[in-house]
């Protein structure tokens, strides 16, 4: 039996889309650490690495390690009924998380000047105001779901505003990320996997529509500045490349977001301590978000691939294999991080984890999500009195190789009299 097929002790308990692992994937990612921290997974097909020196390593190292995978299990996992319904929409090629240089370079210039800080600055005062009607919406009910009802709609109504979607069809999308999650996590009934490739497919179909729309009657927004500059580059882009590129900055610059909005807000109400030093010094709140960014890590994990045969951890690793890297472990990782599982709104050494990558992948919506993430905090600490979970609940996680969030987040609040007018 080859090395890459034989499970190893941990590799054949690792599942990481069942439960209990979706729920709580740490203690296993605990003992992986200690245990074995580079090991087959049969389940995935793929090495997986658990400790925040090698999985730097790995980032760092373009020359042996490719991202052109980066975002899914690999092709061969996906069911050939799937490939087919994907077949009558564009290829899904390969264009900013999931690529290498130099033609990754080509798709970063494209959306890079849309995230710069003075272009947030411009858009503080709408991420502001929206923040403030969406609390306003259901502030008097007493309770909520704050994925559904405040998280979600703010993360994907804000990248709506950068791209410039109309915001009568930001409703659309909540779906189609769902779908397109599934189908790169390539998980659950083969009839469940066809109908979201069909969603995928729609999703295109309106991406390029608006697209040529834009070829023709450009706009103040991040699709005409995609056409304008895809237009000058040499090659041109092909419309694939752009609905490619779309489709990852539309999932990423909401889900990951809407995901650490719910988990800051659950962390500060589990730990009551760190709730009353905020309340008493919101000078803290930068720090808060990003302890709350390490503690759960939206981008749980992403893939290489080997170009060569190497060495991780001191385990071979042949030429060709998958590799899964683990952020959400490297973050809490007892090597890097004191008390690593402790959550420290003060914490010191908080900006070496690698929730948003290093290098030459680093996040570019990094600096957006830590804004959106801030002004959520601050706003529904503000304006929900006696903000707390409501127990006994189960909130569900969403099914993705790349992405952890919940699916909901019940909470409850005191309503006060002038609240309800």
């Amino acid at each position: 039996m080859s090395k890459t097929n034989a499970p190893s002790g941990l590799g054949s308990e690792y599942h990481p889309l069942d439960s209990p692992q979706l729920e709580n994937p740490h203690p296993f990612l605990a003992r992986a650490r200690s245990e074995e921290p580079v090991f087959f997974s049969p389940a995935l097909g793929a090495w997986v690495v658990t400790r925040h020196a090698d999985i730097s390593a790995v980032v760092a190292d373009t020359t042996r390690f490719s991202s052109a995978e980066s975002i899914t299990v690999g092709a061969a996992t996906t069911p050939p009924e799937v490939v087919t319904a994907l077949m009558d929409g564009y290829p899904l090629v390969p264009s900013l998380v999931d690529n290498d240089p130099p033609a990754h370079g080509r798709f970063r210039s494209l959306v890079s000047k849309a995230f710069t800080g003075r272009r947030l600055a411009e858009k503080e005062p709408f991420i502001r105001t929206l923040v403030d009607a969406l609390i306003h919406s259901f502030r008097h009910e007493r309770q909520a779901d704050l994925f559904l009802r405040f998280a979600h709609p703010l993360s994907c109504s804000i990248i709506a505003e950068i791209l410039g979607i109309p915001s009568s069809d930001i409703h659309r999308f909540r779906r189609w990320s769902d779908e397109l999650s599934t189908v790169l996590a390539a998980h659950g009934p083969i009839e469940h996997q066809v109908a979201c490739a069909q969603g995928v497919v729609e999703f295109q179909r309106y991406l390029a529509s608006t697209l040529k729309e834009r070829e023709v009657s450009p706009r103040e927004d991040l699709l005409s500045d995609i056409v304008t500059g895809a237009q000058g580059m040499t090659p041109p882009m092909s419309m694939a490349e752009l609905v490619s590129l779309l489709m990852q900055v539309h999932f990423a610059g909401h889900e990951t977001t809407a995901g650490l909005i719910v988990g800051a807000v659950e962390l500060l109400l589990e730990h009551p301590e760190q709730l009353r030093a905020l309340r008493d010094d919101p000078g803290l709140i930068a720090g808060a978000v990003e302890e709350a960014v390490r503690m759960i890590s939206p981008v749980h994990a992403m893939f290489r691939t080997a170009l060569e045969a190497v060495e991780i951890g001191g385990v071979p690793i042949p030429k060709g294999a998958h590799i899964r890297i683990v952020y959400a472990s490297a973050n809490r990782d007892e090597a890097r991080f004191h008390e690593p599982e402790r959550f420290d709104i003060r914490r010191p050494e908080v900006k070496k984890h690698l929730a948003f990558g290093q290098g030459l992948h680093f996040c570019i919506g990094a600096p957006l999500a830590r804004l959106e993430a801030r002004l959520a905090v601050e706003a529904l600490l503000r304006s929900l009195p006696g903000l707390r979970l409501v127990p006994g609940q189960k909130p569900g996680f969403l099914r993705s190789v790349t992405v952890r969030r919940h699916e909901s987040l019940e909470v409850a609040w005191d309503v006060q009299a002038n609240q309800a007018l």
